[in-house]
């Protein structure tokens, strides 16, 4: 029977593809891949044509910055593509960067596959904060310190919130806040313990100081107290 696979393939680099997310894509007649808005290059197929021989491919477009409305309709269309495929028996195998269940795409097409009669599995990645405190050499918790994840946040006394209530604050998608970020760290005296990441594991990336000028789309700032 047909089944769609949800695999996170991490954060860049075939090397931290998991064996489960190469033997599903492998074993998917096809392996379909979220992108921005449509013939836009994917991260997350670079990297499992890296690590796995895949036989077919589909691209599923979600945009990320059109009215809800529009983003709604996309996902839709791309759960009825998934769907499809499934209905021709195909077994299929969709990617995403770092780990499902962490602001991924595949979130948003699980539920209609699911509810249109077909199997899912959720294959977990390596996330990128992960891989940012693994190339920073930090741990991210120790003992009974606590971690709050976010994605962005929408002002300085949010931020001022988690870093008075968490031990670790991890900002991911932190492009769009680099100003507040930079400016509530160098108040709090925290610049010297926190650190920005970037594509970590891709051509280009790698660990730097937190900077308001930092606008790269996959930049994750660790916040350490």
């Amino acid at each position: 029977m047909a089944k769609l696979y949800l695999a996170g393939v991490g954060p860049g680099g075939a090397g931290l593809v998991t064996l489960a997310a190469k033997r599903a894509a492998e074993t998917a007649d096809v392996v379909a891949y979220p992108v921005r808005e449509r013939g836009e290059k994917s991260a997350a197929l670079d990297i499992i044509s890296g690590a796995a021989d895949i036989k077919e491919t589909c691209e599923l477009v979600f945009p990320m910055s059109a009215p809800e409305a529009e983003r709604k309709r996309a996902r839709h269309a791309a759960a009825e593509k998934l769907a499809a495929l499934l209905s021709e028996n195909k077994t299929v195998c969709m990617v995403t960067l770092g780990d499902v269940s962490v602001y991924s795409t595949c979130g948003y097409v699980r539920g209609f596959v699911e509810s249109a009669g077909f199997e899912t599995e959720t294959i977990p990645g390596i996330t990128s904060f992960s891989a940012a405190a693994a190339a920073a050499g930090v741990n991210l918790c120790e003992g009974n310190e606590s971690v709050a994840v976010v994605s962005g946040v929408r002002g300085a006394a949010e931020l001022e919130r988690l870093v008075d209530g968490f031990d670790t604050v991890v900002v991911m998608k932190a492009a769009r806040s680099m100003g507040i970020i930079y400016e509530t760290l160098k108040k709090r005296g925290l610049l010297e313990t926190s650190f920005a990441a970037r594509s970590v594991g891709m051509d280009g990336g790698g660990i730097f100081p937190v900077s308001p000028n930092e606008s790269g789309y996959f930049t994750t700032v660790i916040i350490k107290k």
